[in-house]
């Protein structure tokens, strides 16, 4: 591990290390003014944990699990003290020919399972429990499709850390000791054209993803004139050093609406590697050689998120419910 500062990591960190589901709920809500829709919100936090084991008792198997992040703002209306020291609000990217927007989010629900089944009946009792004091901004049920691709036909993910590098990529550690294993979460809705991606040439669309499509084996842009995805999403430090950040991406779709997409969550220790993964992206490396995947994909939301670790959350929440009960 790179880092010395993870030899005390904790390991109750939400779920956020679970290996890739065969199904998930991406679930965003806003959250009305009001100490009653706060409070409310709060229990609903308080019994996360046994309503994972309430819906996910049937089958083991299954590895239901969920993670909840919390916004900028949010944070700031539950009074919760100090925060993240990045936690921010998506800023918005504009680019030569290709933006991506701010959306609103004070909540975000990464539901996973193994069955489709358990996912929708999480997201079902979750949702009745907060009853009016939360509302759907947007909500995307992913699925595995054959091995781990996306919808363009390549494998997603590939380049996610792994074993030790995986807390050291996408945990906080000791530079934010009140938020240790916490992460910083970005969340993304791509709508793809997937017919005017198909009549892209395969060579041409490997050039534009950095891999080839079948096999999935990198290749190398040094010398070509325009760099790929997965050399833009590829981000290393004035010192040379090079940060990951975890990826949970998902397909999704509705073939009968004619709509197909791939939903990007990233989790990371530091928000910065993904604010600059973006800035790449969107503006170019050089400007104005922006990442031309962006030309069939194009971004419907943007929010951020922190997710504490499981005794941060518990702990945060205690102290807001005793600060609504007390009128404080």
């Amino acid at each position: 591990m790179s880092e010395k500062s993870w030899d005390r990591v904790p390991i109750d960190a939400q779920s956020i290390d679970a290996p890739l589901s065969r199904a998930a709920v991406f679930l965003v809500l806003t959250v009305p003014e009001g100490d009653a829709a706060l409070g409310k919100v709060c229990a609903t936090l308080d019994g996360l944990a046994d309503l994972v084991k309430t819906v996910g008792f049937r089958d083991l198997g299954a590895r239901l699990s969920c993670i909840v992040g919390i916004g900028s703002a949010l944070w700031d209306r539950l009074r919760l003290g100090r925060r993240p020291l990045e936690l921010k609000p998506f800023a918005p990217i504009r680019g030569a020919r290709h933006d991506a927007p701010a959306t609103p989010g004070d909540l975000l629900f990464h539901i996973r399972a193994e069955r489709a089944d358990f996912c929708f009946e999480f997201e079902r009792l979750l949702l009745d429990g907060l009853g009016d004091a939360a509302t759907v901004a947007d909500e995307v049920c992913g699925f595995r499709y054959f091995d781990a691709r996306d919808l363009l036909g390549f494998v997603d993910g590939t380049a996610n850390p792994t074993g030790p590098d995986l807390p050291a990529s996408a945990l906080v550690g000791g530079e934010d000791e009140e938020f240790r294993g916490g992460s910083y979460v970005v969340v993304q809705k791509y709508l793809h054209d997937l017919g005017a991606w198909g009549r892209v040439p395969a060579p041409e669309q490997e050039a534009i993803i950095g891999r080839t499509k079948l096999d999935n084996v990198e290749l190398d842009d040094d010398d070509a004139p325009r760099k790929s995805h997965k050399t833009l999403a590829t981000i290393v430090d004035e010192q040379g050093a090079e940060h990951d950040i975890l990826r949970d991406n998902m397909p999704f779709g509705r073939p009968g609406r004619r709509e197909f997409g791939t939903y990007f969550i990233g989790y990371s220790r530091r928000l910065w590697v993904i604010e600059k993964m973006l800035q790449r992206m969107y503006v170019g490396e050089p400007a104005g050689a922006y990442d031309r995947l962006l030309d069939f994909s194009t971004p419907e939301t943007g929010t951020t998120f922190f997710a504490p670790s499981r005794p941060t959350l518990e702990a945060l929440v205690e102290a807001a419910q005793a600060r609504i009960k007390g009128g404080g």
